[in-house]
């Protein structure tokens, strides 16, 4: 088995290879779903970082239809699980039985792995599982393995879950913790099609419209191109202001800002710095870049930070959603070469390093 140390560095061919692949993804995709670039593009951008999703949106805009065709085109096997109230975590992480040895008449216990033993879980409204079935879902997350009677069992390799909540329908279900949102790297807001692409999705549906996927990446190529979006260079002032942003939302600070802080009962921790370069390194190899740069953190600023935001009563008074503040802390952060607001910038970061 190949270890980390032994697997090459990748290479500029490889950034050029993960370009044109995405490329390809993007029109295999463009068969069944329409419109959407976005999402898909924010879609990629976790799936090559090795990261979570949470995909927020109204019920019939295509989520499941859009996970289900990804795990085609990418050659990665699938499994949908609806999250219902009676949903009980071994129905998600698999069982142990007790199974007799005909031969000998021993019994022992085996194993029976449950869904979420795949490489896409779809985990369909997983706020309407109480939080004892939802935390099942925190040690595959995090660790990429299960835990079942003393015994740990390893997930595929890749391994990605991603998550649907409905906004509007709010009864009869359990918000999720902030330690499990942590775990997603993206929140990604699904919403209505444009006009032009609701007539198309009409016309597909109400006629006859056949189109096959056909496979583009595989697993293994998706580990790879995984430690290639690690290699896109960023420089480190950039990486001090993908920190410095991140920072600026924690109330416990001495270096936070008031105009932000004022509305936030709780700000993101040092996973949302990770997430952030890394989602700006992504972000940056699938618009056809080489480098990284601080408008690729100010691209994927909202998906990485909205979930971990939480507000208090001054910004529900004050009707302001999470987004808002994130546009309202990128017009006060200063980024990289802003001279009038150098000395802010430095205060802000001085205990990075």
């Amino acid at each position: 088995m190949t270890t980390r140390e032994e697997t090459p560095e990748p290479t500029l061919d490889d950034l050029r290879q993960l370009q044109d692949s995405t490329g390809q993804l993007r029109e295999e995709l463009a068969k069944v779903i329409v419109g959407q670039q976005e999402v898909i593009d924010q879609i990629l951008i976790s799936l090559l970082a090795g990261g979570h999703s949470l995909l927020v949106g109204v019920p019939g805009l295509a989520k499941t239809m859009l996970v289900k065709s990804l795990s085609e085109v990418l050659g990665l096997s699938f499994n949908r699980i609806q999250f219902t109230p009676d949903l009980m975590p071994a129905d998600i992480t698999g069982t142990e039985v007790i199974q007799e040895d005909r031969t000998t008449g021993s019994r022992d216990f085996r194993f029976i792995p449950g869904p979420i033993f795949t490489q896409i879980l779809l985990a369909d409204e997983i706020n309407r599982t109480p939080p004892k079935t939802q935390a099942a879902l925190l040690e595959a997350m995090q660790e990429r393995q299960v835990t079942a009677n003393g015994k740990r069992h390893t997930l595929p390799d890749p391994f990605f879950v991603l998550a649907t909540q409905n906004p509007i329908e709010q009864a009869g279900t359990y918000p999720l913790p902030e330690a499990q949102l942590d775990r997603f790297m993206l929140e990604i807001r699904v919403d209505y099609p444009d006009e032009n692409d609701e007539l198309e999705i009409v016309r597909r549906r109400t006629q006859r419209y056949v189109s096959t996927l056909n496979k583009v990446v595989g697993g293994d190529q998706l580990v790879r191109f995984r430690e290639t979006i690690q290699a896109v260079p960023m420089a480190e002032h950039d990486i001090r202001y993908a920190i410095a942003l991140v920072r600026a939302t924690r109330t416990q600070q001495d270096d936070t800002l008031d105009e932000i802080c004022k509305y936030l009962s709780w700000g993101a921790g040092p996973r949302a710095s990770e997430w952030l370069v890394l989602a700006a390194k992504a972000h940056a190899a699938i618009s056809g870049r080489d480098l990284a740069t601080a408008q690729d953190i100010q691209a994927m600023l909202a998906p990485v930070l909205r979930h971990r935001l939480v507000l208090n009563f001054n910004a529900e008074a004050d009707g302001l959603s999470a987004n808002q503040l994130i546009e309202k802390l990128l017009e006060i952060v200063p980024s990289p070469g802003h001279q009038p607001a150098q000395n802010l910038l430095k205060r802000m970061i001085s205990k990075v390093g």
